[in-house]
């Protein structure tokens, strides 16, 4: 079996080899360049290329996932802002209610000490009445018993000249009831 192809096989390639001369290109350095490009090539992508893009995803991968965590240290910021909020909230509701409550119990303090103030007022003004009334009896009856004791004894002197000592005595006695029913 003769294959009709090879020798039209055989002419391509002799014409392939004028043009490559006619542009002067040698055949056995090209092949030998693209032999040395083909393993620097091979070469570059194993240990410089795979490396390189390997290095490349790893850092997308972290910058991937810093973004992802930058965003969720968003989030919880936000979160903790609003529960910072809310607790100055409650405080602020809290410190309201033991103001309100402290004001209650100061009002009730100072009521209880102002109504005890009138209270001890009451009894001192009471005290010094009943002092005063019982100052007043007993100046009374001082000045009733000097006024008697003096009209005992001006009438006595008066009357010393012209009664008896019965007289006299009858006479004091019932001057002495009159003055004190007085």
């Amino acid at each position: 079996m003769t294959l009709a192809p090879l020798p039209i096989a055989a002419g391509l390639s002799d014409t392939i080899t004028q043009i490559a001369r006619q542009f002067g290109i040698d055949i056995p350095l090209l092949t030998a360049q693209i032999l040395c490009f083909s393993i620097v090539a091979f070469l570059l992508w194993k240990f410089a290329f795979k490396p390189v893009l390997a290095t490349l995803d790893e850092r997308q991968k972290k910058i991937a996932d810093g973004l992802d965590y930058a965003e969720k240290m968003k989030a919880g910021l936000a979160a903790a802002q609003a529960r910072g909020e809310e607790i100055l909230r409650d405080a602020s509701l809290q410190a309201r209610q033991i103001m309100a409550d402290a004001q209650q119990t100061a009002k009730a303090f100072a009521d209880a000490r102002q109504k005890e103030a009138i209270e001890k007022a009451g009894d001192i003004l009471a005290k010094a009445r009943q002092s005063l009334e019982l100052e007043h009896k007993k100046m009374l009856a001082d000045a009733r018993g000097e006024i008697a004791r003096l009209v005992v004894a001006t009438t006595e002197s008066v009357l010393a000249r012209k009664l008896t000592d019965a007289d006299r005595a009858a006479y004091n006695e019932a001057a002495s009831r009159e003055l004190i029913q007085n």
